[in-house]
């Protein structure tokens, strides 16, 4: 069996980050989202994948290379304008040839992996398993409907969805689907959807298994999706220190902090709370819960918490940063000493900020 991960897209949602860079790329625990979506295939047995690279391709061929230093073996795969999940499928029928393959989309995150899901194609051969899982803004995904335990229709973004069943972005096909993507035309956003592919597998009677997520499933498309995905992510963080901390420093619950990493006197932090290699924490600087910090990073005084501030930025400032995504190579300052009730932020790489 053959992996599809897919990196494509304009990532507009996640601007002004994702103007100088893949939304793949972005970190999660410090970790690039894309990463969780290689290893669960990697985790699941499958070493041949395939990545969709769209028109934004900046830092993923940088991050994965061949796939070698993670045990897979990589082959890059064109789709120069984000033309829809089956369209992505259409352009890959060379790589997967006649196998059948996961197709994972690589912005999303599974607590629980992809193994059940693909114990259950192996044990019964059908035409395709689907992930789902409820949610509650159904209008932002495919949707699943259902009667007696088997599919009736699959909408893509319904405007008036009759179900709360979303697909969650983890499929497993036959090299069947081929046959019902030639079958389907594109959509009212110009996109051949994969919702449409499905359902032609449906109507022409052919065996899908849906697959309830078990655990909890993030899409990252928006800030606040990212942030979230964050915190769930750290709710398992496993404490470490493999840097220096200096007198006069409070840390309470999981705190994990990177080699080369300095924390000065006066700081409290408060995990869950992941720090990079190489950072420099304080004097007299507070880092609240769920807050990812990359390497390189300086932080010096205020308050810090919900956020996630990526490698090489400084923040210098007396103010409370909450909830905020921060990019690569960013300055804030302040010459205020008060500090405010908040400032929430999402900054774009290679910015200046004074607060």
């Amino acid at each position: 069996m053959k992996g599809l991960l897919l990196a494509g897209g304009y990532g507009t949602r996640l601007r002004p980050i994702t103007y100088t860079g893949n939304k793949h790329t972005l970190p999660v625990a410090n970790k690039p989202i894309i990463l969780y979506g290689l290893e669960h295939l990697k985790n699941a047995g499958i070493k041949n994948i395939g990545i969709i690279l769209g028109p934004i391709k900046e830092g993923v061929k940088e991050l994965i290379g061949d796939g070698s230093k993670f045990g897979v073996r990589v082959t890059y795969i064109e789709q120069n304008e984000p033309r829809g999940l089956a369209h992505a499928v259409k352009v890959s029928q060379n790589f997967l040839d006649d196998d059948p393959f996961v197709m994972y989309l690589g912005d999303n995150l599974l607590k629980s992996g992809i193994g059940p899901l693909l114990d259950d194609f192996k044990k019964t051969n059908p035409a395709a398993v689907i992930a789902v899982s409820k949610v509650e803004n159904t209008q932002r995904f495919g949707i699943v409907e259902m009667e007696d335990n088997k599919i009736i229709r699959l909408v893509e973004k319904p405007k008036s969805p009759k179900s709360d069943l979303a697909l969650v972005g983890v499929y497993l096909f036959s090299p069947s689907i081929f046959e019902a993507i030639e079958k389907i035309k594109p959509s009212w956003r110009n996109e051949l959807e994969i919702t449409d592919a499905i359902q032609e597998l449906v109507n022409a009677k052919q065996e899908i298994h849906v697959h309830f997520v078990s655990g909890w499933w993030k899409d990252t498309g928006k800030p606040e999706d990212l942030l979230e995905a964050n915190q769930l992510v750290l709710n398992d963080l496993e404490p470490k220190n493999e840097g220096e901390i200096l007198e006069n420093v409070i840390i309470q619950g999981n705190v994990r902090i990177g080699a080369g990493t300095i924390i000065k006197e006066g700081c409290c932090l408060r995990g869950p709370i992941i720090i990079g290699n190489n950072c420099k924490i304080g004097p007299n600087t507070y880092i609240g819960p769920y807050t990812s910090i990359g390497d390189n990073v300086t932080i010096s005084g205020g308050e810090v918490e919900y956020s996630i501030v990526m490698p090489e930025t400084t923040i210098n400032c007396e103010k409370r940063i909450i909830n905020s995504l921060i990019g690569r190579n960013v300055s804030i300052i302040s010459s205020n000493k008060s500090i405010p009730p908040g400032h929430k932020l999402i900054i774009g790489d290679r910015s200046f900020v004074s607060l």
